[in-house]
């Protein structure tokens, strides 16, 4: 990111097995925070919330790690909701995939284009997309256009983070799956895992894979390797219409 901006940004190198490394630009720390019109408050971000988009969070590297192990088909319209950094997306996209990422910060964003551009790859769909919220928004706060369409796949990753996650994503993803669809969840055991599935049973998704991820992780080879201790949910729901 330019130096002129009035937050501070770092260049981080993702290792993402059996794929070319990542150049990422994330914000430097938590510490960071800049809303001067007031966007990110009228969409509900505090500024304790504020820089949690722009950095590096273990399941979204899970996230990345299993999608680069999935055969592409061209066909099938990918989304990834509460993307943040967008890892998991970027490494779909770099593979060809048809790709849309979606969150509801309004730097998420510029953020993801200027990591395009720094990783020599072609633009990419963003939406605007949030779950749990009834109010309109104003597409000078958004800075992208509010996710309507409806995908064949929809990943995300810790995204059942409190009480109400599981009913609000759970509904968020029936209103953008297709009829016939997937949904990939890699959830870092923050105990909504189970009232998600029955939520997602709700709208005809069953369960078809619960596999338990534990290994040790590092975003760089000279990072010194971390447990990682999460679930990868798999959904699949095939009815006639929606």
């Amino acid at each position: 990111m330019p130096n002129t901006t009035p937050y501070k940004t770092t260049l981080r190198t993702i290792h993402i097995p059996g794929q070319e490394p990542l150049e990422i630009f994330t914000l430097l720390d938590r510490q960071q925070f800049y809303d001067p019109l007031g966007a990110a408050e009228r969409l509900g971000i505090c500024s304790a919330a504020w820089p949690l988009f722009g950095m590096l969070w273990p399941s979204g590297l899970q996230l990345a790690i299993k999608i680069a192990k999935k055969p592409v088909d061209p066909d099938q319209r990918i989304l990834e909701i509460g993307c943040g950094l967008g890892l998991a997306s970027m490494t779909a996209h770099r593979l060809g995939g048809n790709v849309t990422a979606s969150d509801r910060h309004p730097l998420a964003h510029r953020f993801l284009a200027k990591n395009l551009l720094n990783n020599h790859l072609p633009s990419m769909s963003f939406r605007y997309g949030q779950w749990g919220r009834e109010e309109p928004v104003s597409l000078v706060d958004t800075g992208s256009p509010v996710l309507s369409e409806r995908y064949d796949l929809i990943m995300g990753s810790d995204l059942l983070y409190d009480p109400s996650s599981p009913a609000q994503v759970a509904q968020f993803i029936h209103q953008h799956a297709s009829a016939k669809s997937e949904i990939w969840v890699m959830d870092p055991n923050r105990g909504y895992r189970n009232r998600f599935t029955r939520k997602m049973a709700m709208y005809g998704f069953d369960l078809n894979e619960d596999k338990k991820i534990q290994r040790p992780f590092k975003y760089n080879e000279n990072d010194n390797a971390e447990p990682y201790s999460g679930r990868f949910l798999l959904y699949k729901r095939d009815i006639d219409h929606v």
